[in-house]
């Protein structure tokens, strides 16, 4: 996907002017990963499924923004969601559609109510995503904001980062929410448009990311990521 297909007519000019304009500087940086997990990600398993078109390059997308972020000396973080039991489907919205058998996803049926439970295969990274002994994991999101309820803007402050690379999944909930604490929290958002999608259909997909290049934070390809970074790496590289 490039910019062109992300930002509407007469909106193209903006994104490249902002998109040019940006600077990174590793020491400030940070990457972080959302719910990159098998309950998402793993088509045969996933109680609220991404697209399994759309799985693979979700990950080799991530993975190969983390090695850039490596390469970079950036620090690395996951944010991973779990639902205890009291927790699960127990927003009004959520008891609604599971009461109305409603399935979540367009593409396919979802089984909200056994999604990613502590424990479960679910809440569970995916087997192919990039975690490192050295990186840092936050399992306390329980919401779609990866800052509500977590130890992450501590973190942060304590790295010294201010502006954050963000993948996963779902673009228009988890990645939208946490872009939009990012920036009511002062940090720069960029999110390569490589390393994200959502299991509610291609169109909140497309609108998270025109949403947040017209107005929150900058979507970026791999390529351009890596140009700003200084440190480029080919596509799939995990700098094993």
């Amino acid at each position: 996907m490039d910019n062109d297909s992300v930002a509407p007519a007469g909106r193209t000019a903006l994104a490249e002017k902002m998109n040019a304009a940006l600077r990174l500087e590793p020491g400030k940086t940070a990457a972080i990963t959302i719910d990159c997990q098998r309950g998402n990600l793993e088509p045969a398993i996933a109680s609220l499924p991404v697209p399994e078109a759309e799985c693979e390059r979700v990950i080799a997308g991530t993975n190969r923004m983390l090695a850039l972020a490596r390469r970079a000396g950036a620090p690395v973080i996951h944010v991973y969601t779990v639902y205890e039991e009291p927790l699960l489907g127990k927003h009004p919205f959520e008891r609604a559609m599971l009461e109305s058998k409603v399935s979540f996803t367009p593409h396919r049926e979802s089984d909200f109510s056994r999604h990613k439970l502590p424990g479960s295969p679910e809440g569970e990274f995916m087997p192919d995503l990039d975690v490192r002994p050295e990186d840092y994991l936050i399992g306390s999101k329980r919401t779609f904001d990866m800052f509500y309820g977590t130890q992450l803007e501590g973190l942060l402050r304590g790295l010294g980062c201010d502006t954050l690379l963000i993948a996963g999944c779902n673009t228009n909930t988890c990645v939208l929410a946490s872009v939009f604490g990012a920036y009511c929290r002062g940090y720069r958002a960029v999110v390569p448009e490589d390393c994200v999608a959502s299991a509610y259909g291609e169109d909140l997909h497309r609108f998270a990311l025109a949403n947040i290049q017209r107005r929150l934070g900058w979507v970026l390809t791999l390529d351009a990521l890596a140009e700003k970074l200084g440190a480029p790496a080919a596509a799939g590289d995990r700098a094993r």
